[in-house]
């Protein structure tokens, strides 16, 4: 056999694969996420609508037909999807029988985009905690490394920045300290957006680079860590009490990487709560008032995270699943030498691509990682 008959065959046998796991996808999520419970509903409706008084009483019809146009709406996605991936079955099996190997290769690429508007959807509906719908406000430290770390954390940065613009959400830096060569000490800047927090608490933890130092002049391989933390913004309808006396409320000039992250007085505001020992700081406004404004609310998030997470180590004796936010303890690696390889060891899911990923690709991550917390229950 020829080795572009060998390479046909082998694409054919990746390419069936993908489309039986399709369709192990999508039967997966008509039971798991009660596809069927909302079709049954759907029925039970329309037979409602369908009797003749039903539009007698206005505030029951009118509260049905809203129930109708949501049931409608949660379905719309899976019956999207469902319907083009039988296209994408029905052109597969018509191309094989044709051996039309151009067609074939777009099949190959309707199948990758298909299995991440899946994976969107997977992980949409698993977002049902009471705070995922809330924006994130994400914390980002370097580690042990020196120069090496602050670049790292710079490098997340960019990556969880690329990844909020490629969902369509808006970001802020909310605190910037810049590294003395380059890179970032720590940085705090929240993400407004569809189930922001929902998603981006997958993030949270230890996150370990390992790569030939651009800052070493030997050109020796360097381990380095940063620190991701993810908060969700507290809504202003949930109330913290905050007594005054148990702040520490400091003035100082920003530092940081220059344009809009440098002021000319002491504008930037840090802010103790001397109980938790929990610091917030803001340095973004060139007004006091409004740094201010910013960490009041920046602790009101915080100190949201601390009771809640208190209350449920309280209750559940702590979750012994989860791992602890230390250097022993990465949640992924990113492996740029010798191999360029990024596994998260949580899930174990390997990507090899560390360009995209480093551009804010990291749905695979977050899925697998949502999915898994889900299916543990």
């Amino acid at each position: 056999m020829s080795d572009s008959k060998n390479d046909l065959v082998l694409n054919l046998s990746l390419l069936d694969r993908g489309i039986k796991g399709l369709d192990d996808k999508l039967e997966k999520i008509r039971g798991g996420f009660e596809v069927s419970k909302l079709e049954t509903r759907l029925k039970e409706i329309d037979e409602i609508i369908a009797k003749e008084d039903f539009y007698k009483d206005i505030p029951l019809s009118s509260s049905i037909l809203k129930e109708k146009s949501s049931v409608e709406n949660k379905l719309k996605p899976f019956y999207n999807f469902y319907e083009e991936f039988k296209n994408i079955r029905d052109l597969y099996e018509i191309s094989v029988e044709d051996d039309d190997e151009k067609m074939l290769a777009d099949i190959a690429d309707s199948v990758k985009s298909l299995e991440k508007k899946v994976l969107n959807l997977e992980m949409y509906l698993t977002l049902s905690g009471k705070d995922d719908k809330l924006n994130a406000i994400v914390e980002i430290h370097a580690g042990s490394g020196g120069t090496e770390s602050m670049d790292f954390a710079n490098m997340l940065l960019r990556m969880y920045l690329r990844w909020a613009e490629r969902k369509g959400s808006k970001t802020a830096v909310m605190e910037y300290n810049a590294g003395e060569e380059a890179g970032v000490k720590s940085v705090t800047f929240v993400v407004r957006g569809k189930f922001a927090y929902g998603y981006l608490k997958a993030e949270s933890g230890v996150h370990r680079l390992v790569r030939i130092s651009p800052f070493d002049a030997n050109k020796r391989r360097h381990t380095s860590f940063a620190s991701v933390f993810v908060y969700p913004e507290v809504d202003d309808t949930i109330e913290i009490v905050i007594d005054e006396k148990d702040l520490k409320i400091d003035t100082y000039r920003s530092s940081g990487a220059g344009g809009q992250h440098v002021n000319t007085t002491d504008s930037a505001v840090r802010i103790t709560h001397i109980p938790t020992g929990i610091v917030v700081a803001c340095q973004n406004e060139r007004s006091q008032h409004k740094n201010r404004d910013i960490a009041y609310k920046l602790l009101r998030a915080r100190l949201y995270n601390f009771y809640k997470k208190k209350k449920e180590e309280e209750e559940a004796k702590i979750n012994k699943t989860k791992k602890e936010i230390s250097w022993g303890s990465q949640i992924r690696s990113y492996t740029l030498n010798p191999n360029r390889v990024i596994k998260d060891h949580r899930t174990g899911v390997t990507i090899y691509d560390d360009k995209s990923v480093f551009d804010g690709d990291i749905d695979e991550f977050i899925g697998a990682y949502l999915l898994g917390v889900t299916a543990k229950g």
